[in-house]
């Protein structure tokens, strides 16, 4: 039988035993806090000779000059021409899908006047420059550039910088295809804790940037977090989760695929199912024995399950719906009768797929909405990636003359109560005779 968690919250011992599952450590250890800060601090103090002495360390490459780090824009339509008619439809087909939702994601400026002509809004600008960081090598990771740049481009943002390591100098076509088909403007062919470092400060060759975005090993959510506060970040992303809820009515093949889907990731990736039936938990325990033996990822698979993979026994779907918002997973599977109506017990998850046929991988690629989703339960405070990550907001405030005097004894008595004598003179200066 499948080595995997049985859970049944109906047990005395089943919130801890839960919790223990959910825990994960994304601290960096002391090693690699050090290394990432050595190189930060070699990237801001010595620039692009840091840069190329990193690039050739840890890429394998031969660079002398920083120069050489870029990739022409040219070469970036040379690889979509390159690549088969079969990905370039596809890949056409995802962008369009993801630039489509993203339309509908973009804020705008409102404004609005009072009766005495005080003026009150919100004027919403794009960043200026947004740094893209892409994994790169043999590791190919087009709908990582879909899904970070496209929300930037509709959002306004007027330059955008995309980083991939090239271990060994080794390009990756479709990375670069999908650059080409989202308009980056920039590529430079570095990574790792140096890239985010570059990004965040610039270096005679690379642009410093206003935010970066895009997933990467520990060195690069490590640099992530260092540089946060110089630059804005998208998140610190941990392992891939999905949580499916079932009312024991789904093919049990499909589900276990679902939960193979995430838990290929990696072995510390998370899939757990919930569902009030017992007998269809054995089911899909049976299809996970009788599937994973073909799976090309088995042994990851075998260990991501066993590890932190579990099927729940829940008393009812509005149990499920509880656990699920504690769970507050980055992906959400609801397989159930009515999953619309179902959604609205849903606080917490990162992506919610509603029904038996929205497999989460189809929100990986080309269903439209984003797929970097908070992970590690953090889905109770955060969202999606989207065009409001690279975009940003002024308040507008604009006073006539009766304003100020209507404002200004209200601001003015705060701020004496408050002992800010400027602030208080400043307001009472502006107030009728």
């Amino acid at each position: 039988m499948a080595d995997i968690h049985k859970l049944d919250s109906g047990a005395a011992d089943f919130q801890a035993r839960l919790d223990e599952l959910l825990a994960w450590d994304n601290v960096s250890d002391k090693a690699v806090n050090d290394t990432v800060n050595d190189i930060i601090a070699r990237i801001r103090a010595e620039g692009d000779a840091a840069l190329v002495e990193f690039t050739n360390r840890f890429d394998g490459w031969q660079v002398e000059d920083a120069a050489d780090l870029e990739i022409p824009v040219a070469r970036l339509e040379l690889a979509w021409n390159s690549i088969p008619a079969d990905q370039q439809q596809a890949l056409a087909h995802a962008a369009e899908r993801v630039r489509a939702y993203a339309g509908h994601q973009k804020m705008t400026s409102w404004e609005y006047e009072e009766a005495d002509g005080i003026l009150l809004g919100q004027q919403v600008t794009p960043l200026d420059r947004v740094g893209l960081y892409v994994p790169g090598g043999k590791a190919a990771y087009p709908s990582s550039v879909l899904m970070n740049a496209l929300p930037a481009k509709v959002a306004g943002v007027e330059e955008l910088i995309m980083v991939v390591p090239t271990p060994g100098g080794e390009l990756n076509e479709l990375v670069l295809a999908a650059a080409h088909i989202c308009g980056v403007d920039k590529v430079f062919a570095i990574g790792g804790a140096q890239a985010v470092a570059a990004l965040a400060w610039g270096t005679d060759t690379i642009p410093p940037v206003d935010k970066i975005v895009g997933p990467g090993n520990i060195y690069v959510a490590t640099a992530k977090r260092a540089v946060f506060g110089q630059v804005g970040i998208d998140m610190v992303a941990g392992p891939s989760e999905i949580l499916i809820i079932c009312d024991g009515k789904t093919n049990p093949a499909w589900v276990a695929m679902d939960l193979f889907s995430q838990a290929e990731h990696g072995e510390d990736s998370q899939s757990m199912l919930l569902c009030p039936d017992a007998d269809f938990i054995a089911r899909v325990e049976e299809a996970i024995d009788e599937l994973l033996p073909a799976m090309e990822r088995k042994g990851i698979i075998a260990a991501s399950l066993r590890d932190r993979g579990a099927l729940i026994k829940v008393a009812d779907l509005d149990e499920a719906a509880d656990i699920a918002n504690h769970i507050a997973a980055e992906h959400l599977e609801l397989s159930v009768e009515e999953p619309r109506e179902y959604a609205k017990k849903i606080k917490h998850a990162g992506a919610i797929f509603m029904g038996r046929h929205a497999s989460e991988p189809l929100g990986d690629y080309c269903a439209g909405p984003n797929h970097v989703l908070p992970t590690s339960r953090t889905a109770r405070f955060s969202s999606p990636l989207g065009v409001y990550d690279f975009q940003k907001r002024s308040s507008l405030i604009m006073v006539s003359e009766a304003g100020a005097d209507t404002l200004g004894r209200t601001a003015s008595t705060l701020a004496r109560g408050e002992g800010l004598i400027a602030h208080a003179l400043s307001a009472e200066y502006r107030l009728k005779p």
